[in-house]
């Protein structure tokens, strides 16, 4: 199916490509949105066409309020529903009882417990029964981003992701949110140029990688949470 599809967008842009994976696969075509500048483009994409896409975020109950009202406008911008995804009650309370609210901070394993427990598994869940997920992921945002393909087959959720921004540069996405007046997060233009989880973002200084921002505490060169390993 991957070469199918792969041949169907050959040449075609972001947003045309967009259009004939709906056309072909109507209603199991899901798009995961973090908020963030690359997602609002995406999402700016799928509402304006009225892709037949299921938009959703998931909330790890740790995002900035400014992410949060970004969520609010966005809706309200497009007219549109965003479903909102959140982590297992259950399996968060556990955690914060047994090690703390931040107990991320302890170690390479406690942030992956925490990113998996909030991020991971209501990423599952929103994916079951879809066979495309839609992703902002561009290849200059990290090194093991750089090996990616635009189609590519996820093995861990068995399903194909497509990345249609993978090749845009960070400055064509914001040229691109300018241009069109497309909602972002203000945060942005204070120097957060990857934005997560509140207490694991920060703004990164001039001259710092792209991801110097999340996970700053630890000392790794491909930082992910695992959505995406």
């Amino acid at each position: 199916m991957i070469e199918t599809i792969r041949n169907t967008i050959k040449d075609k842009s972001p947003e045309e490509a967009l259009d004939l994976i709906a056309e072909t696969l109507p209603g199991q075509v899901v798009f995961s949105s973090s908020l963030g500048l690359e997602d609002q483009v995406i999402t700016y994409f799928i509402f304006k066409n009225n892709l037949a896409i299921d938009v959703f975020t998931i909330d790890s109950g740790r995002l900035f309020p400014e992410t949060i009202q970004l969520l609010e406008t966005t809706c309200t911008h497009y007219k549109k529903s965003i479903k909102v995804v959140h982590p297992n009650s259950i399996t968060t309370e556990k955690l914060v009882l047994e090690k703390g609210a931040f107990s991320f901070y302890d170690s390479v394993d406690g942030r992956k417990e925490c990113c998996n427990i909030r991020k991971v598994e209501p990423l599952k869940r929103a994916l079951q029964g879809n066979k495309i997920w839609v992703t902002g992921i561009r290849a200059e945002q990290s090194l093991n981003r750089q090996t990616m393909q635009s189609l590519e087959w996820d093995e861990n959720n068995q399903i194909i992701k497509f990345h249609p921004l993978l090749q845009w540069t960070f400055e064509d996405v914001k040229n691109y949110v300018r241009s069109q007046n497309i909602p972002y997060n203000p945060l942005h233009d204070k120097g957060f140029v990857s934005i997560g989880c509140s207490p694991c973002t920060r703004a990164i200084k001039e001259g710092e990688d792209f991801r110097a921002g999340r996970w700053w505490w630890e000392n790794n060169d491909k930082k992910e949470c695992g959505l995406h390993s």
